[in-house]
């Protein structure tokens, strides 16, 4: 898989004290970010690149998002160790692994065939372990083991799915970004069993959320 060296943990530790000065406070979230070797996640040519913050190409017209996003997403996602967590959308599986780090028990779902079977072997091979990965249409979620107690989705949703917003448990909260080009970055809240709050935050850009949108 690749060796993670000093100087790649050296470059991480800058990555970690840049991610403070944009505001990331979380510290589980900036220990996963420290500890987690992104560049491993990431094709080699791009390797000289990986701990900047930047999103970068990873296959399949998908990308690997900037380190400041997936910090951003997660802080707001608010997990503590067991949190049962549904990610819409793996792609390299760098997100999944700063979950799973955090403690989280993962349900991830990716479209992409060949993004889906490379996480499937990556992941475990550096030492991560969701609970499960499955290759499918994120708009439709997990309804198999449904509800979760988080749900973040990782592309830009043009709405919000009806289907996720009912796999979440009351009390639970939902980190997806809406919108077509550009995305709101939106926290959802399960409130009672028909209510949810919507708390909308900064502008992001993702790739697409890909799936047949029901």
């Amino acid at each position: 898989m690749g060796q993670d060296t000093t100087k790649h943990q050296g470059r991480r530790r800058q990555l970690v004290a840049l991610l403070k000065e944009k505001g990331i406070t979380h510290s589980a979230v900036l220990e996963a970010i420290g500890a987690i070797p992104r560049h491993l996640f990431m094709d080699s040519s791009f390797e000289d690149h990986a701990y900047q913050d930047k999103a970068f190409p990873i296959g399949a017209d998908q990308t690997i998002s900037q380190p400041y996003t997936v910090a951003f997403q997660s802080e707001q996602l608010r997990v503590s160790p067991g949190t049962k967590v549904l990610e819409i959308g793996t792609g390299s599986g760098y997100q999944t692994a700063v979950l799973c780090h955090m403690g989280a028990v993962v349900y991830s779902i990716e479209r992409q065939h060949e993004l889906f079977r490379t996480s499937l072997k990556r992941l475990p091979a550096l030492g991560f372990k969701p609970k499960k990965l499955i290759f499918g249409d994120g708009y439709k979620g997990f309804p198999e083991k449904a509800p979760f107690e988080r749900i973040i989705v990782t592309a830009g949703a043009p709405h919000i799915p009806e289907a996720l917003l009912g796999q979440l448990v009351v009390g639970g909260k939902m980190v997806i970004p809406v919108g077509e080009k550009n995305q709101k970055m939106t926290v959802i809240t399960r409130t009672s069993p028909t209510d949810f709050e919507q708390l909308v935050l900064g502008d992001f850009r993702f790739v697409p959320l890909l799936g047949d949108k029901n």
